[in-house]
């Protein structure tokens, strides 16, 4: 099929970008690298009146330390951002997340801003950006404002962002003083599907005990997820006490699993609680000195 008519507009600053939105009246899409959105233009399962490209507007792209973090800019693409020596440096986790995000073609041209602003239940990247903390700048005609990752996620492809407004910034915050640890999972079909259950997590040590540890589910419910009650058993908790099949029935407490046409209920929370119990098991692995 051929997407509905709809007008083209390519801005070059971010004040043009966010004009054009308001002008719209919600009758606009942003596009930043079109790897979801062009299928929905194609299909007409999305219909915009007028559709606005990111891609001139520089200071949307890149990585940065800024204080006590590291910014990206929603335009860097997923590949350049994976492999930014500053994101490799100080944000790992999402390095190693992004290897799992679609294919070499596709990570080519597929950003981070995209990814986290479509909220794909079973993709990597927000569920990433949640379990660091993420905090997201919106930016529109009436002005700025910062908002965390887990108060982004409303639902299935469902956000936060009014329709005026523009991501600008992915803020990770550094982790607390201590020796951080990053482990990602996930089950797919095949290299580059949505996963059917994945877990994202990351704990930081202060000696043998846990200082923070962070938990994030995706595919396991309508957005990615916290595994809170994981995260608070595992807080303070020295490294030879953790029972790691005990932490993943914790964890797997906080998900919501569904039935669809790639996997039942039952199977994610039975995979979910293994893959769970293994990555506990390796980040345990992890933290014994050499």
């Amino acid at each position: 099929m051929k997407p509905a008519p709809f007008d083209y507009e390519r801005p070059a600053t971010l004040e043009q970008a966010c004009r054009l939105l308001a002008e719209a009246g919600g009758g606009a899409t942003l596009i930043a690298g079109g790897q979801t959105l062009m299928p929905l233009l194609n299909l007409r399962m999305s219909q915009p009146f007028v559709l606005v490209d990111l891609s001139a507007i520089p200071e949307l792209c890149g990585v940065k330390r800024v204080g006590g973090g590291t910014a990206i800019g929603p335009m860097t693409t997923q590949s350049a951002a994976m492999n930014d020596p500053l994101l490799r440096g100080h944000v790992p986790l999402l390095a190693r997340a992004l290897a799992h995000v679609g294919h070499h073609q596709t990570r080519n041209r597929g950003t981070i801003g995209g990814s986290i602003a479509f909220a794909e239940p079973a993709a990597e990247v927000p569920a990433t950006a949640l379990a660091l903390d993420a905090v997201l700048t919106l930016q529109s005609l009436r002005g700025s404002r910062e908002i965390a990752m887990r108060d982004f996620l409303l639902g299935p492809y469902l956000t936060a962002l009014e329709a005026d407004e523009i991501v600008t910034a992915i803020t990770i915050p550094d982790p607390p003083p201590g020796r951080a640890l990053p482990v990602f999972t996930e089950v797919a079909r095949r290299p580059g599907d949505f996963a059917l259950v994945g877990l994202t997590s990351q704990i930081v040590l202060d000696g043998d005990r846990i200082a923070a540890a962070s938990l994030a589910w995706f595919g396991m419910g309508p957005t990615a997820l916290r595994a809170v009650q994981a995260e608070a058993a595992l807080n303070g908790a020295a490294l030879g006490d953790i029972d790691a099949v005990a932490i993943a029935g914790l964890a797997v407490a906080d998900t919501q699993p569904f039935d669809d046409k790639a996997a039942s209920a039952a199977y994610r929370t039975t995979v979910g609680r293994r893959i769970c119990a293994r990555a506990i098991r390796e980040l345990a692995a992890q933290g014994v000195p050499a």
